[in-house]
């Protein structure tokens, strides 16, 4: 198999691979040093991390079919557990189904990079097409509400991580080193970085709440050490995966960790709302996909846009 992804992606995911090692080095010394402590929480998540790095890498490595069909699998996977959150009514079955079968569209749109579609497929045809199937089964009661859930959670687990993909679409700048594959690795290592640093630095010295009601976890200090340590890191990996110059880089990188955090406290009011801590188990330690794809519902939008906007504009639209 002929390795596709360019240099400085395989050297920023084995320093990916080199973090997660000393992570588990250190967690693993501490549960051994201090075996009156329970450390099976960050064991888990740190397991976690494992496999989702892994997976990542392993769809990004044969060729850009494999990395669409991945990200269309998460998509789904996503609005699945999302579906199984909400309440639906039973009349919506075979609506449901076309809100699954969005899926799919929305991913071959990108496939084929028919952009127009691609930005409005979801927003409008979705939009206008869903109503009027409910329309046709004939239930009222509960419509305004049924309808409204299943719009956003089309747009939450589809259109926005649906960006993700496109990124892989875009071409190299006059920087030969900037390609959407590398821009890809920077939004998603920064988007998770940033939650980690703001998790870290919360538990360390985290006193005063943001959003007490909605997620007592988030404090202010927490969301400032997020916003240093991703504006540092946006600014040294910019040269290294990006077109950005140090000042857009820092703008980025101060944004990403702002809307990363609205996005998690956002997933965290729907949940907050239907009485439950995690979306899901299917990843031990962090809870359900919602729960780990939170940020990226409001990063991956706004970071594709700003750097479409930006340095593709007129070169590729």
């Amino acid at each position: 198999m002929q390795l596709t992804l360019p240099l400085p992606v395989i050297w920023t995911l084995a320093g990916v691979y080199g973090l997660l090692a000393v992570a588990t080095a250190v967690i693993f010394g501490l549960a051994y040093c201090n075996s009156e402590k329970d450390y099976s929480e960050l064991k888990d998540r740190i397991w976690s991390w494992w496999l989702m790095v892994t997976v990542f890498s392993l769809a990004l490595l044969p060729n850009r079919t494999v990395s669409i069909l991945f990200f269309a699998f998460l998509s789904y996977l996503a609005l699945k557990e999302y579906l199984s959150l909400i309440p639906t009514r039973s009349a919506d079955r075979h609506v449901l189904l076309w809100a699954y079968l969005a899926i799919a569209l929305q991913y071959f749109w990108i496939y084929i990079g028919w952009y127009g579609m691609f930005l409005i497929f979801i927003p409008v045809y979705m939009f206008l097409f869903l109503p009027m199937r409910m329309v046709l089964v004939g239930e009222t009661e509960g419509f305004l509400n049924a309808i409204g859930t299943l719009h956003w959670g089309l747009m939450l687990t589809v259109f926005t991580l649906s960006h993700l993909c496109y990124l892989l679409n875009l071409p190299a700048t006059g920087d030969a080193i900037a390609n959407g594959t590398s821009l890809l690795v920077y939004l998603v290592l920064l988007t998770e970085i940033n939650d980690i640093a703001q998790y870290i630095a919360g538990k360390l010295w985290g006193h005063h709440q943001i959003t007490p009601k909605v997620s007592p976890g988030k404090t202010v200090e927490g969301l400032l050490g997020g916003l240093l340590v991703t504006a540092g890191l946006a600014i040294a990996l910019a040269p290294w995966l990006t077109p950005f110059n140090p000042l857009h880089a820092l703008c980025l990188g101060l944004l990403l960790s702002l809307t990363g955090f609205i996005g998690d406290v956002t997933v965290s009011a729907l949940k907050r709302d239907l009485g439950i801590k995690d979306s899901g188990t299917l990843l031990p330690g962090h809870g359900g996909i919602l729960d780990r794809i939170d940020s990226l519902t409001y990063t991956a939008p706004l970071f594709f846009h700003l750097t479409v906007y930006f340095y593709y504009r007129g070169q590729w639209l």
